[in-house]
């Protein structure tokens, strides 16, 4: 019995030690190898979710820009990403007629979101479907007057809208977003490379790998974590080249081709 007893205590010392070498990885060792904000050190400690006004988790940051007010407006209008109207009582209507009637609204009212108390500065669209319930759409906050790069930082949070419906957590009726933030992201940066907008596209580490999350409306997403930042153009001027794109760590890019076949094995790539 003694020496079942011994037996059963190395096992348990083995499972303890095993747990204790996992979660030191998966939650001290690795997140610093894959944390990086040389590029723009100033968000480093900044939140990486939006909140609802009823301080509920919204949806995450998963873009920035860096320039002037000017610059972003000229640059997602050259991109082909309106402006939403204010939400009024004239606006809400119109986009309940878009909905109901299926026909386009390209500025329909976003609803507003919060990031570290502020509503968002500015926000854009993008018509997908018909009507206002399906677009894509993205939130800007300004939260630096100048980064590191010698700009304006604006921190974005990109989704899309897939149809309207009432949220999970408060009954009210809201947008509810796809679960692929990723592609949305990839989207708008294309669209302002595409445009000729931007001079540098790179990455800093935002909310990191999430598979499972929740927005405000209760609607689940995913996305591998980082933050695309694009330097525009000034004034709107035309890059002639190319923009300049600047490879993230290695580590960083380990921890996106592990996240990537993940996401692909469990189905949601």
């Amino acid at each position: 019995m003694s020496a079942l007893d011994g037996d059963t205590r190395r096992v348990l010392l083995w499972a303890l030690l095993a747990f204790l070498v996992w979660a030191a990885a998966a939650y001290v060792m690795l997140p610093r190898l894959w944390r990086h904000h040389e590029h723009q050190p100033g968000i480093k400690h900044m939140p990486m979710v939006t909140q609802t006004k009823q301080g509920i988790p919204g949806d995450p940051i998963n873009v920035g820009l860096v320039g002037s007010q000017d610059d972003v407006l000229q640059a997602m209008n050259a991109a082909g990403w309106m402006p939403a109207d204010p939400v009024t009582l004239k606006s809400s209507l119109a986009i309940v007629g878009s909905v109901l009637l299926r026909r386009p609204d390209p500025q329909a009212p976003v609803s507003p979101l919060y990031y570290e108390g502020r509503v968002e500065d500015l926000a854009f669209e993008k018509e997908v479907g018909r009507s206002a319930d399906r677009r894509d759409h993205v939130r800007f906050w300004k939260v630096l007057d100048m980064g590191k790069d010698g700009g304006p930082v604006w921190l974005g949070s990109a989704t899309y809208d897939r149809g309207v419906g009432l949220s999970h957590y408060t009954g009210a009726v809201t947008h509810h977003i796809g679960p692929d933030v990723d592609q949305v992201r990839g989207l708008l940066v294309d669209d302002l490379k595409g445009a000729g907008m931007v001079r540098t596209i790179y990455q800093v580490t935002g909310l990191g790998p999430t598979l499972f999350g929740r927005n405000g409306g209760g609607d689940r997403y995913y996305t591998d974590g980082e933050v695309w930042f694009a330097k525009l153009t000034s004034d709107g001027a035309r890059n002639p080249n190319p923009p300049t794109i600047i490879a993230p760590p290695p580590a960083v890019g380990m921890k996106d081709a592990v996240w990537s076949a993940a996401a692909s094995l469990l189905g949601v790539d």
